[in-house]
């Protein structure tokens, strides 16, 4: 039988926490819904007390509970259960010594250049990843406590909205390798100097690096030389990629080909190509800012190229569907997992980029937390629709009615204030060879289009 994840001694030592009736788990949940068999049930309070649901987790299988107060089920007491979460995530850490750690953020690509850092991780052995988007002040926590205690290797994602977020994740994290993948304009109502405020909140990532550890920061990206001097202020070996001279990793070709793409890169003077299955012209610096991080926990250059020439795009982030409706079949792009003006530049240029047989249509909804420069950077959009060379554009929320008014009405596929109502209208309108591309903020909701595009499927249908 395979080592518990964690006995209810060890948590309570964790924790500061008193044992009231022994157990083992073997996981670590903090949503009662999603409880497997063998977890331990961490008790949060928000929105809901987690309380509530301790003897339906047990009753699901869960192996014990933490708690602040009595519960009629096995369980470590704690005085707060969000502090013990936290402390069992620090506990994980440094009973895995040998572990190397990495983190990853960026306002653009954290979660997709983590599931493939997180895929070389797999490939080069015993790894640990975040799973979703578990990014934040819960997530990142949740993360460390359910790292196994002989993980080689393991990646984390780090996500914030606000100042002085990261800091205190990154110090509990303690990672050896960090990556900026990018800033840009995202969640700028919450930073009165817009978008330096954003970098200067991107760079807290570098307060917890273990000394002489690597920081992998975008070249191209106009904050680069602020956080360059952040990093190395932290004692950080700086490795840079992009498309210009004088990088680490430099971007020398990115070629669309079937089912992917090929990728020229001089890295450190020797040039190497390798295949994606991404088309998204963002892949071309997101893989250089993959093989780096890999480089630096420890994964050798081959397991590196053969993960990236593996990892398929994930839902939401760029998957690509063809739907089959009378007639022919058209291609659904999935980019409804977010979105804001750096994304969907990319993502338009992408576009753009394609080969297709029939219309090149743009489905939008709503960019969230712009602040004051919301309707600029929704009507600046039509730029780029336009040099993508996008026929039709569907759009959908309060504030793309700024980019409707900007476009031309040859371009002019549909308006919905409210998502929902835009459904109609825009599946009525594909016709076999277009290719579909979604996009929008989670928060407004452009998911719920690709599903409608999507279940247009006859070969779905029994």
């Amino acid at each position: 039988m395979s080592e518990p994840l964690w006995t209810a001694q060890e948590i309570a030592a964790a924790t500061g926490g008193k044992v009231t009736q022994d157990f083992a788990a073997t996981g670590v949940s903090i949503d009662s819904r999603s409880i497997e068999p063998g977890d331990l049930f961490v008790a949060l309070t928000g929105a809901r007390d987690g309380h509530e649901f301790v003897v339906q987790t047990n009753d699901k299988g869960a192996a014990g509970a933490l708690v602040s107060k009595p519960v009629p089920v096995p369980a470590v007491l704690v005085e707060d259960t969000f502090r013990g979460l936290e402390r069992l995530g620090e506990a994980a850490r440094m009973r895995a010594p040998q572990t190397r750690r990495g983190a990853i953020t960026g306002s653009v690509g954290k979660t997709s250049v983590t599931r493939a850092v997180e895929a070389g991780l797999r490939l080069a052995g015993k790894a640990h990843a975040s799973v979703k988007s578990y990014n934040n002040h819960i997530g990142v926590p949740l993360t460390l406590a359910r790292m196994p205690r002989d993980t080689e290797r393991a990646v984390f994602e780090v996500g914030m909205n606000h100042a002085d977020e990261i800091v205190p994740l990154s110090r509990m994290i303690r990672p050896h390798a960090v990556a900026i993948t990018t800033v840009g304009p995202v969640h700028l109502e919450n930073f009165a100097d817009g978008e330096a405020g954003v970098a200067r909140a991107k760079a807290e990532i570098f307060a917890g690096l273990e000394p002489e550890g690597v920081a992998v920061l975008n070249a191209d990206n106009p904050w680069f030389d602020l956080l360059k001097a952040e990093a190395e202020k932290a004692g950080a070996a700086v490795w840079s990629f992009g498309s210009g001279e004088g990088v680490t990793a430099r971007l020398l070709a990115f070629e669309v080909i079937d089912d992917g793409a090929l990728v020229t890169v001089d890295l450190r003077g020797e040039l190497i190509k390798f295949p994606l299955l991404q088309t998204g012209v963002h892949w071309g610096p997101n893989s250089l800012c993959v093989l780096l991080m890999l480089e630096a926990l420890g994964v050798d250059r081959d397991t590196a190229l053969r993960a990236l020439a593996t990892f398929e795009p994930i839902e939401g982030r760029g998957a690509e569907t063809i739907v089959k409706i009378d007639g022919g079949s058209f291609t659904l792009v999935d980019e409804s997992y977010n979105a804001n003006p750096v994304s969907m530049q990319a993502a338009l240029t992408t576009l753009g980029a394609r080969k297709v047989a029939g219309r090149r249509i743009a489905v939008l909804t709503d960019m969230l937390e712009l602040g004051e420069g919301s309707a600029r950077f929704h009507a600046e959009l039509a730029g780029p629709l336009d040099a993508a060379n996008v026929d039709l554009v569907f759009l959908a929320g309060v504030h793309m009615k700024s980019l409707w008014e900007a476009l031309p009405p040859t371009r002019r596929g549909g308006y919905a204030e409210v998502t929902e109502k835009l459904t109609a209208e825009l599946t009525a309108a594909i016709r076999p060879g277009d290719v579909v591309m979604v996009k929008g903020s989670n928060g407004s909701r452009a998911g719920l289009l690709a599903k409608a595009l999507a279940a247009l499927d006859l070969g779905g249908r029994g």
